[in-house]
């Protein structure tokens, strides 16, 4: 079979013959209808994510949508290595396959599910946002980070305050619920201006951050009391990603002087937890309510499509 072939670390995948998968027990041999170029496939293959395989060579791609022999049509995530989404076959176990009705489609499923399902998950079961609450997404101009500030509207935010560093799609948010935004390009004292002026007197409840480094060091300098008062209320920052910066200098009187609390996503819930986070989205995008920009390209351009920068929308694989 042809599949996206990484060899090296430093190089992107390769559009090359691959051996086809065998299924063993509890597991589907899916034939690949789509499979979206996410930010994390590009860290897995470049070998800096937590989760790089350390053999190699192997299939590139998380997830994707494709169908079994007899037609029925899945999303799938978790290929047994080394294959992976980006490819005409993979092996996935069953359980890690969700059946896909016929409203939505395999490149629309196969480019929003992941991401959000992502940020439903992030706001619903580690968030735990309470309807009424204010919410600052950081790095709301990319695909998840757009898709969470609609989210956080349909889950009942009484605020949504979108971060971002690109300003044409910031221009744009409001379509998606954002009530103000946030360059996140701004010198460091404008940048704390606005956090400041846009968290208000209430401060913001949930920090969606998919971008870590600098912004988030500026914002958590925010939150820091400059003498003893009492708490009015607190902050969950769930961390994402780090599309700014792996790390960050945190003092350690910001959490001394403040309710804050940080929180990671947590790797896979448990599997009915993941159920309804797919079947919330997936009803949603197939309603409307849930949208996503989408460029269809050939597997075969792998190699070059891996080079290039898209902002807000997801390039889409197709065997």
């Amino acid at each position: 079979m042809k599949a996206a072939v990484l060899h090296s670390f430093d190089r992107p995948p390769q559009y090359e013959e691959f051996s086809n998968p065998i299924a063993g027990e509890n597991e589907h041999i899916v034939h690949v209808r789509a499979a979206a170029l996410k930010p994390v496939d590009k860290q897995i293959a470049n070998g800096s994510h937590y989760a790089s395989p350390h053999t190699l060579p192997f299939v590139c791609g998380i997830d994707g949508t494709g169908h079994l022999e007899d037609g029925t049509r899945f999303y799938f995530a978790g290929s047994r290595l080394p294959y992976g989404a980006m490819a005409q076959q993979t092996v996935v176990p069953r359980n890690r396959c969700f059946r896909l009705n016929n409203d939505i489609d395999d490149l629309t499923a196969a480019a929003l599910i992941n991401p959000g399902v992502s940020a439903w998950l992030t706001l619903t079961s580690r968030a735990k946002l309470v309807r009424g609450e204010t919410v600052l997404v950081l790095g709301a101009t990319g695909v998840t980070g757009k898709l969470a500030v609609r989210i956080a509207k349909l889950l009942g935010a009484g605020r949504v305050v979108a971060a971002g560093r690109n300003k044409q799609v910031l221009r744009t948010l409001h379509k998606s619920g954002a009530d103000a935004t946030v360059c996140i390009t701004n010198n460091d004292d404008e940048l704390r201006e606005s956090f400041v002026r846009e968290a208000g007197d209430s401060g913001f409840h949930v920090v969606v951050d998919y971008i870590w480094g600098h912004p988030t060091e500026v914002l958590l300098n925010c939150f820091m009391q400059k003498e003893f008062m009492a708490v009015k209320s607190e902050t969950r920052l769930v961390q994402v990603g780090e599309s700014a910066g792996p790390t960050v200098a945190l003092p350690a009187a910001v959490l001394r002087s403040c309710a804050l609390t940080i929180l990671g996503t947590a790797g896979i819930p448990p599997r009915d937890v993941l159920v309804d986070a797919f079947q919330q989205v997936t009803s949603r995008a197939a309603s409307g309510e849930l949208r996503i920009d989408v460029e269809k390209v050939p597997l075969a351009e792998v190699e070059n499509a891996w080079q290039r920068n898209e902002h807000g929308r997801r390039l889409v694989f197709s065997p």
